[in-house]
């Protein structure tokens, strides 16, 4: 396992993080004593970094981490994990509409949201703690900060993110600049490539640490989907929702283009995925989700200290496609 350092920070991380949303549950059945044997296999095997959030199963991902923490004492695990904004039904999130953070993330709800991670977690402090979507004002409305500041001096939290929207990299271009926050957590795979432009160099320039997730592209990218793969979906199963209509069709042709320009480069599409997703200097970590001791292991065989091929870098850019597949 590679090893990078957290920004400004003296945290030294593994590059392979775990990602936990899969953990709470939406993405099709999950058993929760298999959930903490895959976590404590990756612990075991080098991760020392897993992010998951309050959204994942209202709860239930961190519990379930919670769990596989207690019964680990073998070294430091970095738990990153999130805050819901309030769902105000009288007013929408929809971040074209210009959303306050103020109404989003009130002083009480930020400290209840943390308050209960820490339980659920199991943890005496909660290592970053991450505002789940952010809102452009929050740049001169600073009282979410200066909550997260106060929970800080308590003890309660060591650094403070933020997890920006799908697609939105360039959102969070003046949180970048201004370095008001220990990391940032973005969308970066071989099709949404938007955040090497502006969003990596200037987050580097402040020593803001880059989370890197969805690599695979919520398991497109993996290059094991067929056509008849959306059918073997159970209904609840969030990627039914996400690929209704022509949607799956159109990323199963990508995705098979994606193959050709590879394979002469890389055994296979997954391995060229997670590759990619590492190779800016600027990523401290890439969480990629994982079911069982399998997925773990395909993932860290990547983080070998290779970097990933630069011509194939510069083939892969006009192949860019910025979708959004979560609404």
């Amino acid at each position: 396992m590679e090893y990078r350092t957290f920004g400004r920070s003296d945290w030294k991380v593994s590059e392979i993080g775990f990602g936990g949303w899969q953990l709470g549950g939406t993405w099709g059945k999950v058993d929760d004593n298999n959930s903490v044997e895959t976590l404590l296999y990756a612990f075991e095997n080098g991760v020392n970094f897993v992010d998951t959030a309050f959204a994942y199963g209202n709860g239930h991902s961190e519990r379930v981490i919670g769990k596989a923490l207690n019964e680990w004492g073998s070294g430091k695990i970095y738990v990153a994990t999130k805050i819901t904004p309030i769902m105000d039904k009288g007013k929408s999130l929809n971040l074209d509409n210009n959303p306050s953070i103020k109404d989003s993330y009130p002083n009480w709800h930020i400290r209840e949201i943390v308050e209960g991670s820490l339980k659920r977690l199991g943890v005496e402090q909660i290592d970053l703690i991450q505002l789940h979507l952010w809102f452009e004002d929050g740049i001169i409305n600073q009282e979410w900060l200066e909550t997260l500041n106060e929970l800080k001096k308590e003890g309660k939290i060591n650094k403070i993110g933020v997890s920006l929207a799908d697609i939105r990299p360039n959102q969070g271009l003046e949180l970048a600049k201004k370095g008001l926050v220990d990391s940032i957590q973005v969308l970066f795979n071989m099709f949404e490539q938007e955040p090497v432009d502006s969003l990596f160099p200037e987050s580097y320039k402040t020593g803001t640490a880059i989370i890197t997730r969805v690599p695979l592209d919520s398991g497109a990218l993996t290059g094991t989907w067929a056509e008849n793969t959306i059918t073997q979906w159970a209904e609840n199963d969030k990627r039914r929702l996400m690929y209704r209509g022509n949607r799956f069709k159109e990323t199963l042709e990508r995705v098979e283009k994606l193959k050709s320009l590879c394979k002469p480069f890389y055994p296979t599409l997954a391995e060229a995925a997670l590759r990619y997703s590492l190779y800016p200097k600027e990523v401290a970590v890439v969480i990629p989700g994982m079911r069982n001791k399998r997925e773990v292991e395909l993932n860290l065989a990547i983080s070998d200290g290779n970097n990933f091929n630069n011509e194939l870098a510069e083939i892969l850019r006009p192949y860019r496609w910025k979708h959004e597949f979560y609404n």
